[in-house]
């Protein structure tokens, strides 16, 4: 650990004091850390592969490998130990599960089968195709959020570069921001870059680019309300610990849950916490999209028509209110299982 710290300092041209001033901690930690006289909190884990731009897996795996030798590493029994701690952790997983309804499990089943029989036709999948779906998500995205352009002048602003007279800059903004953070979360997934801290600023910093921008990927230093909600967003001081947490959370599930439900509880948990002054909304379903475009999925369209728009916040509501998900986590898995299906029906032969 403590030279995978060092070299990652060095390699990235940062002084202690530097690393010390990003944790908020005193600079002789950081040197007690690289000489191995002191080891990161779980949480302060986090944050350092975000500055020293390392894989936070690798780097979780090996604090506690760490933290195991140093507690029972010399001790003659150790190997025996370890085998039946292996034994019983692996047993204690297997209840870790998330326990889901019937329904959900069985749209998650069909999600799934309908996920390989896409696979045998990702082939004749065209950059038209995509584009013409994509198109739709900024639609119904923006859409949902009160945004009035149709969707053909959402297609004359982005891919003919129109302006439409008597729309408001703003919404013309909407369009073209949204357009470019779906680029971004593609490029994301082709990269194979993990979620962290920096990937949701920077999704919320193109949302909000032109619009607000002294808040643009930026947490919220104000209490906000969420219009129609009974739910009160956490106070702005709890803010950047809770979006903490929610990385943590986000780490410790990404192999756990299926895909589905794991980008659904990112969407619902981030709009929770509602970081930002403006742009929420959008930002949690990119999040959501990019978790399913990472784990081979297509993007979820939630539609911005009034029956659609009321089903949504009434079970995000639930969540909040009644600390019910399941209502949530069935919107999304039966909009996930929509989108599939109209996927295929595209690019399956007649």
């Amino acid at each position: 650990m403590k030279n995978i710290l060092r070299n990652a300092r060095l390699k990235n041209q940062l002084r202690t004091i530097d690393v010390a001033i990003a944790l908020d901690i005193d600079q002789s930690l950081i040197s007690k850390y690289e000489n191995g006289s002191r080891k990161p909190t779980k949480e302060q884990l986090l944050k350092l592969s975000e500055i020293l731009q390392l894989n936070y897996e690798d780097l979780l795996i090996t604090w506690l490998k760490e933290r195991i030798y140093d507690e029972i590493g010399q001790d003659e029994y150790a190997l025996k130990a370890m085998m039946i701690a292996e034994e019983e952790i692996r047993y204690y997983a297997s209840f870790k599960r998330q326990k889901l309804s019937d329904d959900l499990e069985n749209i998650l089943l069909k999600i799934d089968e309908l996920k390989k029989e896409l696979d045998r036709y990702r082939n004749n999948d065209s950059f038209r195709i995509t584009q013409a779906l994509e198109l739709e998500y900024t639609f119904e995205s923006n859409k949902i959020e009160g945004n009035t352009l149709t969707l053909q002048e959402t297609d004359f602003i982005i891919n003919e570069g129109l302006t439409i007279s008597g729309k408001s800059m703003r919404e013309h903004l909407e369009v073209l921001n949204h357009n470019e953070a779906i680029d971004y979360i593609k490029d994301l997934v082709q990269n194979e870059i993990s979620i962290s801290e920096r990937q949701v600023l920077s999704i919320h910093n193109l949302i909000l680019r032109g619009i607000y921008p002294e808040d643009a990927g930026k947490y919220r230093k104000v209490q906000v309300m969420i219009k129609g909600s009974k739910h009160i967003p956490p106070q702005p001081f709890l803010v950047a610990k809770e979006m903490e947490e929610l990385y943590l959370w986000y780490f410790e599930n990404k192999k756990r849950l299926h895909p589905v439900i794991l980008a659904a509880e990112m969407h619902e948990r981030l709009v929770c916490i509602h970081p930002f002054i403006d742009g929420n909304g959008r930002t949690s379903r990119l999040l959501m999209n990019l978790i399913l475009l990472q784990n081979g999925y297509v993007i979820a369209n939630i539609k911005g028509e009034l029956t659609s728009r009321m089903k949504y916040y009434n079970a995000l509501e639930s969540c909040h209110a009644e600390k019910n998900k399941e209502n949530f986590l069935l919107f999304i898995a039966q909009t996930e299982l929509d989108c599939l299906e109209r996927y295929l029906s595209i690019l399956k032969p007649n």
